[in-house]
């Protein structure tokens, strides 16, 4: 792993839609300098699949953990994955 660019999709449960969740994430992908996207799911969760080397996505795992400031994150599931889709920024999908 290493330097090498690794990918990761989470999916954080709790309270973590209406609570600006999605802004959070995106402003932490941004300051590690990581590229990918951030969706709210129907089940109430939200998706993350963020790219990056192995050290910056841990730090944004951890950030997902702790959660913002108005959210409540019960559980997050990371898979580690080679990356399947090519980003050019971090950015927020909203439902179509």
């Amino acid at each position: 792993m290493g330097d090498a660019i690794q990918e990761i999709e989470c999916k954080i449960m709790g309270r973590v839609q209406l609570v600006l969740f999605r802004d959070f994430v995106q402003r932490r992908a941004h300051s590690l300098g990581l590229l990918g996207m951030v969706e709210n799911l129907p089940d109430g969760s939200v998706k993350v699949v963020a790219q990056g080397t192995e050290d910056r996505l841990k730090k944004l795992t951890a950030q997902l953990r702790k959660g913002s400031l108005l959210s409540h994150v019960d559980d997050v599931v990371v898979t580690w994955r080679k990356p399947e889709a090519h980003f050019t920024d971090f950015v927020i999908r909203y439902p179509s």
